[in-house]
């Protein structure tokens, strides 16, 4: 069942899929565990859609922000659908979750905000990737590029393997390339990033100003690819 159902992801669009128990998830903080939203859950299957090199040198601000919007929805759409695939082929329950907005949680003072859960969370206990300094999600075939979508369910299917950490311990080349200084050894400061990096054109679109800490990472195209100077 497990490969069937990763096989049937992949055919549906995703690069990457990947499955944790619910005993993976003992550290999830109070109210974002999967058993605070789907109290059957016993499975996350987490998998990834991979953003287009090009979207990393594309000179355009507008570029980035409107395709990584536009892979959310893709995301979600493939939530959707595998969700379907469990309750139809397999008779279990999917409960597909948002992979960015909408969320409840939000601390205007520090700008911080939380999803339901944390899709680089779950991917990281799915054995899909592990953790940059930046806090970005890091996979050996698609580096940072990876916008992650889960569903929770109650089949009970086993974990994969945790990935192999790949963000070399000496560098600090997200630290560096940071033009406000919020990503420290210890995680980032959502305010000042936040402030950075989000506002609107004179149009009125949305428009991702900073992208730094992924463009800038030697490892942005995973571990096989040759870094794209810029």
């Amino acid at each position: 069942m497990k490969e069937a159902i990763r096989e049937n992801i992949l055919r549906l669009g995703a690069d990457i899929c990947g499955f944790a128990g619910i005993e993976r998830f003992a550290q999830a903080p109070k109210g974002f565990h999967p058993l605070d939203i789907f109290p059957g859950c016993q499975s996350v299957i987490a998998f990834g859609l991979a953003l287009p090199k090009g979207i990393y040198m594309a000179e355009s601000r507008l570029v980035y922000s409107y395709y990584n919007s536009f892979v959310c929805a893709q995301v979600d759409r493939l939530a959707y659908q595998t969700a379907s695939l469990v309750e139809n082929t397999y008779q279990g329950t999917g409960v597909p979750l948002p992979s960015d907005g909408p969320y409840d949680d939000w601390d205007e003072e520090k700008m911080e905000g939380h999803g339901m859960l944390s899709m680089k969370h779950a991917a990281y206990l799915s054995g899909i990737g592990t953790f940059g300094k930046s806090t970005l999600l890091l996979n050996k075939d698609f580096g940072n590029r990876l916008v992650v979508g889960c569903v929770l369910t109650d089949l009970p299917i086993e974990s994969d393997p945790m990935a192999a950490d790949i963000c070399p311990d000496g560098c600090d080349v997200c630290i560096k390339s940071c033009p406000v200084g919020a990503i420290s050894n210890v995680g980032v400061e959502q305010k000042p990033c936040r402030i950075n990096c989000y506002h609107k054109n004179k149009r009125g679109f949305d428009t991702v100003d900073c992208t730094r800490c992924r463009t800038a990472c030697p490892l942005r195209f995973g571990l096989w690819h040759t870094p794209v100077e810029r």
